[in-house]
């Protein structure tokens, strides 16, 4: 990713309100993210991006990230980790989740547990509708329909990456840095639930879905096999493992300038 040029005349403010939203949006698409990985892929100065960090840090938009277990570290200054928080999650989108709430209380309260049962189902076969057409134009290698699915994520919203596991490539990790139905999710996990379920048809395999937004995590991680059969289509599990991190480009550059 490189710097956008502004336009003639463009307002100082205004060029460094964009380049702000964009340290944000890749800190929520990467996070935990150092200041040099940031200056990296935008192409800005180190100075440049720590002066949009201690913005962002201000308003409460992103927090320092200190991953549990980490063991010594070599000499020298230690490098600055940064995830995104909620509220800056929050500032990219979500006008509508106070009604879509509303609207599946509501169901739940008139249908029970079987309308919403028939809600995620429905949800399921939606959710294979639309990205089915792009995983099948991948062709038949899990990883290409990986890669081809976490495009069509990022293009509705979700910030998707993936992340290969194991040195023989073993598996890959689908990361969603943002969720347009977060606030909704974390009171219907159904939703959650649901797309595990379609991710697992649309792959052909067990999925595992490590950490979810909606349960606290700062990133939805579905864990992805590569070296296995197709399993049970549809099979998913869904255990979370909230708060804890599953992803991130610490093992890219264990030191960095904060």
């Amino acid at each position: 990713m490189s710097t956008r040029p502004a336009m003639v005349g463009q307002p100082v403010h205004d060029v460094e309100a964009s380049t702000r939203e964009r340290v944000l949006e890749l800190i929520v698409e990467r996070g935990p993210v150092s200041a040099a990985m940031l200056a990296k892929n935008l192409d800005l100065t180190p100075a440049a991006v720590r002066r949009h960090l201690g913005y962002l840090e201000e308003a409460g938009q992103i927090v320092v990230h200190e991953p549990a277990g980490r063991g010594a570290r070599r000499r020298g200054r230690p490098a600055r980790y940064y995830v995104a928080t909620d509220a800056g999650r929050a500032g990219l989108t979500d006008s509508y989740s106070d009604l879509a709430t509303h609207v599946l209380d509501f169901l739940q309260h008139i249908g029970g547990e079987s309308a919403m049962e028939a809600f995620a189902a429905d949800r399921v076969k939606e959710l294979e509708r639309r990205y089915r057409p792009v995983v099948e134009q991948a062709g038949d290698s899990r990883a290409a329909r990986v890669e081809a699915l976490a495009e069509a994520l990022t293009a509705d919203g979700y910030a998707a990456t993936t992340r290969s596991i194991g040195s023989q490539a073993i598996a890959l990790q689908l990361c969603q840095g943002h969720c347009p139905v977060q606030d909704v999710a974390s009171q219907f996990p159904q939703l959650c639930e649901a797309e595990a379920q379609a991710f697992s048809q649309l792959l052909d395999v067990h999925v595992q879905r490590l950490s979810t937004l909606a349960a606290g995590g700062h990133v939805c991680t579905t864990h992805i096999p590569l070296a296995v059969p197709g399993l049970r289509p549809g099979a998913a599990s869904t255990t979370i493992r909230a708060k804890q991190p599953s992803t991130s480009l610490l093992s890219d550059a264990e030191e960095g300038n904060s």
